[in-house]
């Protein structure tokens, strides 16, 4: 059998400690089963999706995107999607959570449970369809953006707003960062996304405001009309909130 010279058994030691020190072990002992540690409550704008991605809706209030945890996608593929699961929550899901694309199919529900349901159940707390999905739609109306924003005179409207106004509306009421996302066009930003976060608790903490995303990384690729680039919005850029266009 080979066996290391102590030289190389120290080299090999020292290689050790040195990735354990680094990212690998702190990540494996922080996070044992590599379970999430925060989960993102994302409501997008009817209007500003669909005048991206070609669909036609008449809502006029913010609704889900999804919940995600910030660690892992698809964690469990086998684990299948049914709706009959959630029958008792689908009148509250085709208001609060649609599918601004096919409003008659479940086809978004499903493809949010197989790429962030089945992650976020590794906590006890979700670890069902149904858990998963009522705490999706508990969040929503706990936290609710659509008053928040009302009441702060921030409205969809033909006049822009600054990014401060939207982003003070929101830390002052919840007390924590949002990430606030924005489609870019030239000299103005069309807001497009709001996050807040929770911890493991549900417990409101701050979000980062770090990482490029687009729309199409979380929407079926059969369902995607157009590649579009949702961001960080700028704030030395003027904030459009469209409102729902007039039907002539």
């Amino acid at each position: 059998m080979n066996r290391l010279a102590p030289s190389g058994r120290m080299r090999f030691i020292a290689v050790a400690v040195f990735l354990c020190a680094g990212y690998f072990c702190s990540t494996a002992l922080a996070h044992p089963r590599g379970e999430w540690t925060k989960l993102i409550i994302t409501r997008h704008w009817p209007q500003t999706f669909c005048s991206v991605e070609q669909c036609t809706t008449n809502l006029s209030y913010w609704t889900l995107h999804g919940l995600w945890p910030n660690t892992g996608m698809r964690c469990n593929t086998s684990w299948h999607f049914n709706v009959s699961l959630i029958e008792d929550l689908i009148p509250e899901m085709e208001k609060n959570w649609p599918d601004l694309l096919a409003p008659t199919s479940p086809k978004f529900w499903q493809y949010e449970w197989i790429k962030h349901g089945t992650c976020a159940a590794k906590a006890d707390s979700l670890n069902s369809q149904h858990k998963y999905f009522s705490k999706a739609l508990e969040l929503n109306l706990k936290y609710d953006l659509n008053s928040v924003l009302k009441n702060n005179n921030i409205v969809p409207s033909e006049q822009y707003y600054t990014l401060d106004q939207v982003e003070t509306a929101i830390t002052s009421f919840f007390g924590v960062k949002p990430k606030i996302q924005c489609v870019h066009s030239g000299k103005v930003q069309t807001l497009g996304q709001i996050e807040l976060c929770v911890d493991r608790d549900f417990q409101l903490i701050d979000c980062e405001k770090s990482s490029k995303e687009t729309w199409s990384n979380d929407i079926p690729a059969v369902l995607v009309s157009s590649q579009s680039d949702l961001s960080v919005c700028d704030h030395a850029v003027p904030v459009y909130y469209p409102p729902v266009p007039s039907r002539s």
